[in-house]
């Protein structure tokens, strides 16, 4: 396998990811800043544009950080980041995509429309008179999944999972680009501080 990485906290999710497997990747640079993630040669193996992606010995590409995740979770399966069973991967996934939609896509498009708007203008469409609103909805559904998690010290209870990671990666881009943690989500800072303890966040 190759990991074809580069700045951003969606292939630091996939970093951490990997480093809670234990599991060493080759890594393929590809520098944002330049849009090479948007020329030829990595058009190639991922013809939406994105980073990341994961390109497999047999030459299949996935894209998409929870898909990558997903398929190192189906072929290394220990220790379980998703879960053991199809209960618990079932609730991974439940929060998984309630971090995506509600905290993670209104932080990242905050970023992108206000701080990030040079870099993404000619890139991707761009809304900068949302900036603010979406920025305002992360902070607010922050509180909200912190009153649904209070009192756990993981976002799926006693488990550690790929939401926690998820979840981290954002936040502490959010914290790098004037979104910081709202201070009202005292759950939330506390499974961020221990998540910033892991090894793995050093990935």
């Amino acid at each position: 396998m190759k990991f074809y990485n580069s700045m951003g906290p969606n292939p630091r999710a996939v970093r951490m990811f990997l480093s809670e497997k234990g599991l060493t990747v080759p890594l393929v640079e590809v520098d944002l800043m330049k849009a090479e993630n948007r020329q030829g040669p990595y058009m190639q193996k991922n013809v939406a544009g994105q980073m990341p992606c994961l390109e497999l010995d047999d030459g299949t590409t996935i894209s998409e950080i929870t898909a990558i995740c997903e398929y190192i979770e189906d072929t290394h399966p220990k220790p379980a980041l998703f879960g053991t069973n199809a209960k618990e991967k079932a609730e991974t996934r439940m929060w998984t995509r309630r971090i995506d939609l509600n905290i993670v896509e209104p932080l990242a498009n905050g970023f992108r429309y206000s701080q990030g708007l040079p870099l993404f203008k000619d890139r991707i469409p761009t809304a900068p008179e949302a900036a603010d609103g979406l920025k305002r909805i992360a902070q607010d559904r922050l509180i909200w999944l912190d009153k649904m998690v209070a009192g756990r010290q993981y976002i799926c209870g006693d488990r550690f999972t790929y939401a926690d990671i998820h979840l981290f990666a954002f936040l502490d881009f959010g914290k790098q680009v004037g979104q910081p943690l709202n201070a009202e989500a005292k759950t939330i800072a506390d499974m961020y501080g221990r998540m910033k303890d892991r090894a793995s966040a050093k990935a």
